[in-house]
């Protein structure tokens, strides 16, 4: 498959606080990868340094192709990354059908039924405010947001955080979705370790800014020592 994203030798943090250490990964079409690790590794500062919102000190990240230094976050989105954050940042004065209008950039508002399509329960919420929905209808509308943006990469900030089984599991299947009929490729940071491994094909373990381990979901699934050396913790094996 084609090269979407490619980050060589990255280091990076906030002004002189360096989080990334030599970081280097890429990531293919319709690609879905998920990035683990023990926490303050930099799972998070990766996805904001790939977005333009952390300092780049050295190395290189490019976009289907093109280097995205002096690249603006907001020029970073219209070239197709698209963006979920830990915090959610809905707006909460907004009904649920005005924040997924805010989503729309330049697109008609038929373009909605795509959103209702992938979240049938944002659309039963459609009138409601955006501070009346639970925290996995507030995560829905997140992610059906950056969806109208028609990315073509989806970073996701620890999308199951605080959610019901069911929830993480409706949310999950939307990510699958999104692969599959939308061609779009998903990196997700995770804390839900096994969730995020039975729901992507390939893993990364980062560990002091670095990526320390890289290879299928599946294989680390299977193989607790791993695991539980890079991140603490194992998971009950199928």
């Amino acid at each position: 498959m084609t090269e979407l994203l490619k980050l060589e030798h990255v280091v990076a943090g906030y002004g002189p606080v360096t989080v990334l250490n030599d970081l280097s990964l890429d990531m293919s079409e319709r690609a879905q990868l998920a990035m683990i690790g023990r926490n303050g590794v930099g799972k998070s500062t990766t996805l904001k340094t790939i977005m333009g919102l952390a300092d780049v000190h050295a190395g290189a990240i490019y976009f289907q192709g093109q280097n995205l230094h002096g690249v603006s976050t907001h020029e970073r989105a219209q070239m197709g990354l698209g963006y979920v954050p830990q915090t959610r940042d809905i707006f909460p004065s907004l009904t649920v059908e005005e924040n997924l209008v805010a989503g729309l950039k330049l697109r008609p508002k038929s373009a909605l039924d795509e959103a209702y399509d992938m979240f049938p329960r944002l659309q039963e919420r459609r009138r409601n405010g955006g501070r009346e929905l639970s925290g996995g209808e507030q995560q829905m509308l997140s992610v059906a947001r950056a969806l109208l943006g028609k990315p073509k990469l989806l970073l996701l900030d620890e999308p199951l955080e605080g959610l019901a089984p069911i929830i993480r599991e409706q949310l999950l299947q939307a990510f699958t979705r999104m692969v599959s009929e939308l061609n779009i490729a998903v990196l997700m940071v995770e804390q839900q370790i096994q969730e995020a491994l039975i729901h992507t094909e390939q893993v990364v373990i980062l560990d002091h800014g670095a990526v320390v381990y890289a290879g299928q979901s599946f294989d680390l699934l299977n193989d607790p020592q791993t695991l539980d050396r890079h991140v603490g913790m194992a998971v009950h094996t199928l």
